[in-house]
């Protein structure tokens, strides 16, 4: 298989609320449950369903703890999770632009 080979896409990103949730975690470092719910437009049981795929692989960490008396759970990108999606970002690039990117060893 070459660097232009879409089998080597990591398919646990390749879901449009997982791929929404780990671009705002990306980005923003760590994110509460309902502020990734408002951001993906995703039911509850279904954000929750797609967050604990990203937990079970590690690509996430799950922070629960209580503001007051009400419950507060937090997500965060793990160092596996990062790393996993900046491959999975660059191997979408070769797809998209596979004479600019040949070469590329990844």
């Amino acid at each position: 298989m070459n660097d232009y080979d879409y089998r080597k896409i990591d398919s646990l990103f390749h879901s449009r609320i997982r791929l929404a949730a780990t671009s705002l975690l990306y980005h923003d470092g760590s994110a509460d449950f309902n502020w990734l719910k408002t951001q993906t437009g995703a039911t509850d049981g279904n954000l929750t369903t797609h967050l604990r795929k990203m937990e079970e692989a590690h690509y996430i960490k799950v922070v629960k703890s209580f503001m007051g008396k009400k419950p507060h759970t937090e997500y965060r990108l793990t160092d596996k999770g990062r790393k996993a999606f900046e491959k999975y970002i660059k191997r979408l690039e070769l797809l998209i632009q596979p004479n600019q990117n040949t070469g590329s060893s990844i």
